[in-house]
């Protein structure tokens, strides 16, 4: 499936990779990344509705969708934010506003951190930063983020297990996540999609686990913020789990607007006119 009116086009990221990438519209630019178990089609309502006065760009993430999925195992999110760069320099772009949801929020705030002088603005939708997430789960309601701690063990096993049952792992997510149903051929489509990314799914979240840590301890260390205006959008997970989301992310973004909506976690696809509303405020911020 496609974004009716967007034209797509494949593009190089870093190391030699490809990624599939849509593009409509005209104006300033603004690179939107999905999260997981979807692909860049999340952004489908959202797109048309900015691509009125801005150029939208919505690549699927490697190892997501019809991006390249390369076996090496690297899915820092370093790597991946590169990835973003340099598909947006390849249509013209040496500034852009970013912004992402769950993975693709990963990326984006790793793209903000390594990338202070290319990103103008940075939203991030329905997640935590890697160090503050890991921090924040604890006891019994760390259950809600059972697939981190399995897709977080050595390769080998998460990948079979899933690949037993695909349909019925990301169609827990898909079901359980959000507040409203998804259309019966977009869901079909998320499915499709990640059946054929297992490996490369596995992957992405082991290097939450791992190399994205560190690379996040280091700026931690280092004292580097988010210096662009951010805008973060997420559902009340600090009632369930006992943290001030807020609190947690301001002190990565001193420039930070912190909204709390009553939507599921698909919130870009549940309220798409809300979501390209306050992407629209970030931009004139």
């Amino acid at each position: 499936m496609k974004i009716s009116g967007f034209d797509y086009q494949r593009l190089e990221g870093a190391e030699g990779v490809t990624l599939e990438v849509a593009v409509g519209g005209t104006g300033t630019p603004i690179v939107l990344l999905h999260g997981f178990p979807q692909t860049h089609l999340m952004w489908r309502d959202v797109a048309r509705g900015l691509a009125a006065d801005h150029t939208v760009i919505c690549p699927d993430l490697r190892g997501y969708g019809a991006s390249d999925k390369p076996a090496d195992g690297n899915y820092s999110k370093r790597l991946m934010a590169a990835d973003i760069v340099a598909v947006a320099r390849a249509l013209g772009h040496e500034r852009f506003a970013l912004a992402g949801h769950d993975r693709g929020a990963l990326v984006a705030f790793r793209a903000g951190l390594d990338h202070p002088d290319t990103i103008t603005h940075l939203a991030c939708l329905d997640v935590l930063p890697t160090l503050d997430m890991w921090d924040s789960l604890h006891g019994v309601n760390a259950a809600v983020a059972f697939h981190l701690y399995l897709m977080a063990l050595p390769a080998g096993l998460p990948e079979e297990l899933i690949a037993g049952s695909p349909d019925a792992f990301f169609g827990y997510f898909l079901d359980l996540w959000g507040k409203s149903p998804f259309p019966a051929d977009v869901r079909a489509e998320y499915l499709r999609a990640c059946r054929n990314a297992i490996p490369s799914i596995v992957a992405d979240y082991r290097a939450t686990a791992g190399i994205d840590i560190r690379h996040d301890q280091e700026d931690l260390a280092a004292g580097n913020q988010l210096q662009m205006p951010v805008t973060v959008v997420q559902q009340d997970w600090g009632a369930q789990l006992g943290f001030d989301a807020a609190a947690l992310w301001r002190a990565w973004a001193p420039k930070l607007e912190h909204l709390t909506v009553d939507h599921g976690h698909f919130m870009a696809e549940e309220a798409p006119t809300e979501i390209a509303a306050t992407l629209r405020s970030l931009l004139n911020r």
